[in-house]
C-alpha cells in the first residue's frame, strides 16, 4: 500500500514538473518571440549647431569641451574692431542726417508761410519734397545704426540651448564665417530613446504604452512611454535605375528577416547617478501594451505562471 502511494506521488510529481517546464518554455518562447521588446535601442539627443551671425577672427573662447552651459551664455568672441568702427560711422551719419532734416524742416516751414506772391505753389512743393527726403534719409540712418549695434553685439556668440558643449575643436585665431556652424551644444532636455522593433512586434505597441529602458552598464532601469512609431523606412528596391524605373533586387532568400521599425520613447524618469550620452545602447521593453496581451518583464510573467500553478495548493511552493 505504501509502495503504491509512493509511485502515485512520483507520477504526480513528474507530471507537475513536466507541466511547469512546458509552461516555462511557452512563456520564454512568447517573451522572446512575441512580446514587444528589443535589445536594439539607442539613446538619441538633439544638437544645436550654432553659427555666428557675423564674420571675423575669434579672439577668445569662453568654454571648454563637455562644459555645461545655459541658454544665453557666451561661447566665444569675434574681433569687434571693425564693428565698433561701423557703429561709430553709423552714429555720425545719424547725427548728420538729423541736422540736415532739421534744416530742411525749417526751410519748408518758412517757405510754406510765405504768400503766393512771394513763393509759387510749385516752389513750396519742392521744399516740402526736400524735407520729406531728409526725413527718409534720417530714418534710414537710424536703421543702419540699429544694424551696426546688433552686429557689434553678435561678436559675442551665445548658446541657444541649455546643455553641454560637444566636440569643441575651435581655438583662438580661427576665422568664424557668418552662417557656418563651428560649435555644437547638446540640448540637455531633449534626450530620448529609439527602440528598433521587429515588424512582427509592432502590432502590440501603442502610443502611450509604458516602457522599461535598461542601459548597458547600469543596474537601475529608466522608465518612459511610447510617443510615436515611425511610418516609413528606406528600402533598396525604391532606388531608380534606367529611365527612372525601380531597381528591384531579384535575390530571394528562404530565411526572411523581419524589418526593424523605429519606435520613439520619451524618457520619464532617470535613476540617480545615471549619466546619459547620445549613442548609448539600451534594451527597450514595452510593459504596458494595450493589445490583447499585456507583456510585462520575464520575471513578472513567471510570477503569474507560478501563481496560476500553485494557487490550487494553497500557495505553498518555491517563489523567486
Amino acid at each position: 500500500m505504501f509502495e503504491r502511494a509512493r509511485r502515485v506521488l512520483q507520477f504526480i510529481t513528474t507530471v507537475t514538473i513536466l507541466a511547469i517546464a512546458a509552461v516555462v518554455c511557452f512563456v520564454l518562447w512568447d517573451y522572446y518571440t512575441a512580446a514587444p521588446w528589443t535589445r536594439n535601442g539607442q539613446v538619441r539627443v538633439q544638437v544645436a549647431d550654432i553659427a555666428p551671425r557675423v564674420s571675423g577672427q575669434i579672439i577668445a573662447v569662453r568654454v571648454r569641451d563637455n562644459q555645461f552651459v545655459h541658454a544665453g551664455d557666451i561661447l566665444y568672441e569675434i574681433d569687434p574692431f571693425d564693428f565698433k568702427v561701423a557703429l561709430a560711422t553709423a552714429t555720425a551719419v545719424v547725427n548728420q542726417r538729423k541736422a540736415d532734416m532739421a534744416l530742411k524742416d525749417t526751410q519748408e516751414f518758412r517757405r510754406d508761410r510765405l504768400t503766393d506772391a512771394a513763393a509759387s505753389r510749385e516752389e513750396k512743393q519742392v521744399y516740402q519734397a526736400t524735407a520729406d527726403i531728409a526725413k527718409a534719409a534720417y530714418a534710414q540712418a537710424l536703421a543702419n545704426l540699429s544694424q551696426a549695434k546688433i552686429n557689434l553685439d553678435r561678436t559675442y556668440v551665445r548658446s541657444t540651448v541649455t546643455g553641454y558643449v560637444n566636440n569643441l575643436i575651435m581655438r583662438v585665431g580661427d576665422y568664424a564665417t557668418a552662417g557656418k556652424s563651428n560649435i555644437e551644444v547638446i540640448d540637455a532636455s531633449s534626450y530620448w530613446v529609439d527602440g528598433y522593433f521587429e515588424e512582427t512586434k509592432i502590432r502590440s505597441i501603442h502610443v502611450g504604452d509604458r516602457v522599461r529602458l535598461d542601459l548597458m552598464g547600469y543596474r537601475e532601469p529608466m522608465w518612459g512611454h511610447v510617443v510615436s512609431l515611425t511610418r516609413g523606412i528606406a528600402t533598396a528596391n525604391a532606388a531608380t535605375a534606367t529611365q527612372g524605373l525601380p531597381s528591384v533586387d531579384p535575390v530571394y532568400t528562404w530565411v526572411r528577416l523581419a524589418q526593424r521599425i523605429p519606435v520613439r520613447v520619451q524618457i520619464d524618469s532617470i535613476p540617480p547617478g545615471t549619466q546619459l550620452a547620445a549613442g548609448m545602447t539600451s534594451t527597450v521593453t514595452v510593459v504596458g501594451s494595450k493589445g490583447k496581451r499585456a507583456h510585462d518583464t520575464l520575471t513578472e510573467a513567471l510570477d503569474r505562471m507560478h501563481d496560476a500553478l500553485m494557487g490550487g495548493t494553497g500557495g505553498s511552493g518555491l517563489r523567486h
